[in-house]
């Protein structure tokens, strides 16, 4: 839809783009390997799935830590170099996650995952947002944002196809391949053009005095976190517990839901760039309550991968936007670590939802169909109240004075 935009574009832009795409998509794939072997883990170590889901919750937890100091990093010493370190980052400690002998050195370990992965995202957009012309912005957003579920879809792969020969360990040491990403990001992407050196005294003023918009940034992404771990991170133990699937039946969904994930960032990033960001982030949202039930409770294979593709559709959709709109609110001088510190705090807030989802579908019988439906249509109202109580600076001119945001403050 926006394909037009990308005519004209350097070289380098091209390379900025690939990389943060590369880096958003290869930090998913780690993180989503876990997803999958959430019961075998449990077996292994002779516990149950709500044990080992505070994996999850400490990964979530500990992403606002990466995500401010990355952030800081970024705004002070540049996005490339920062970016280079944390693909380093989080390659290793994802290899390491393989070697883990008991399930305490398992949570230490995503924990320290969860820095990194924190780190990734808010570099990455605010490079890539700051790198390209301001009319693709819409475009690229949705394509930046669909490395997440494409991450989640390599993901899928690997378990439909080699979890049966490698185990759960194995499928953290193929982890370690998105260490390659720094070569590619040390000959090929340039520094952005609009970064400044920054000092982290200067940083922290910048955040102080623009907390309002903070506040309602961190609100925002708190339902956002709780819309896509809410209908991504136990949809695997779902299929596997309640409908007894088998890892290749279930492998198979995911790989199906995760192909309407990208259709569903590209397509609704594209469009906010003619209709407004906060439409679309509404439109996307009401969607996905129409598809919901058939998302959760349909009874057959068949029915449950055509729902969770509409449901991930809609759900990325939303989420497509994100990138273009956080960075376009974001204050010039902290662009490095306000996209990423507030989408971060989201998560830490909304890291209690594995655990959370769990427990309902415990306390009802095994029934994850309702605790994934309570969660997932609960945000998706709060994401449309707070749109559309927001504000936006679509198409602002990265380095000019921020006019729009300050004046909504």
């Amino acid at each position: 839809m926006q394909i037009a935009a990308l005519s004209g574009w350097t070289s380098q832009q091209k390379h900025v783009v690939a990389a943060s795409f590369l880096g958003w998509t290869l930090d998913a794939f780690d993180f989503f390997l876990m997803v999958f072997v959430l019961t075998d883990i449990a077996k292994e170590f002779n516990t149950d799935v709500t044990q080992v889901t505070l994996a999850i919750l400490l990964t979530l937890a500990t992403r606002p830590i990466g995500a401010f100091l990355f952030g800081r990093a970024a705004d002070r010493w540049g996005r490339r170099p920062t970016l280079m370190v944390d693909v380093l980052f989080y390659s290793v400690i994802e290899f390491a996650s393989g070697f883990a002998p008991n399930l305490t050195a398992l949570l230490i370990l995503r924990a320290i995952y969860g820095i990194a992965m924190g780190g990734e995202w808010g570099v990455g957009a605010s490079l890539t947002m700051e790198s390209i012309p301001p009319q693709a912005r819409g475009f690229v957003s949705g394509l930046l944002q669909s490395g997440y579920p494409t991450g989640y879809f390599l993901a899928s792969i690997v378990y439909g196809l080699l979890f049966q020969y490698i185990g759960w360990r194995g499928m953290f040491m193929v982890g370690v391949i998105p260490a390659l990403l720094v070569l590619y990001i040390r000959r090929h992407v340039p520094e952005s053009p609009s970064w400044i050196p920054t000092h982290h005294s200067n940083t922290l003023s910048v955040l102080r005095s623009h907390w309002r918009l903070g506040i309602y940034a961190v609100l925002l992404m708190t339902a956002f976190n709780f819309f896509s771990h809410g209908t991504q991170d136990l949809y695997p133990t779902f299929l596997q517990v309640q409908h007894g699937f088998s890892p290749h039946e279930v492998g198979l969904i995911a790989v199906i839901y995760n192909i309407g994930a990208i259709i569903g960032g590209i397509f609704f990033g594209s469009l906010s760039e003619r209709f407004g960001r906060r439409r679309i982030i509404i439109i996307a949202a009401v969607l996905s309550l129409a598809v919901l039930p058939l998302w959760a409770f349909a009874t057959t294979a068949v029915w449950l991968a055509v729902g969770a593709f509409l449901m991930q559709v809609t759900v990325q959709g939303a989420w497509g936007v994100v990138p273009a709109h956080l960075n376009e609110l974001s204050p010039d001088e902290a662009r490095g670590t306000f996209p990423g510190f507030t989408y971060q705090l989201g998560n830490l807030i909304a890291a209690v939802n594995a655990p959370l989802q769990a427990a309902i579908a415990s306390h009802n019988g095994n029934n994850y169909g309702l605790a994934l439906a309570l969660v997932a249509g609960t945000v998706a109202v709060a994401i449309a109240v707070l749109t559309a109580l927001g504000t936006e600076s679509k198409g602002v001119k990265f380095g000019a004075d921020h006019e729009s945001v300050v004046a909504a403050e």
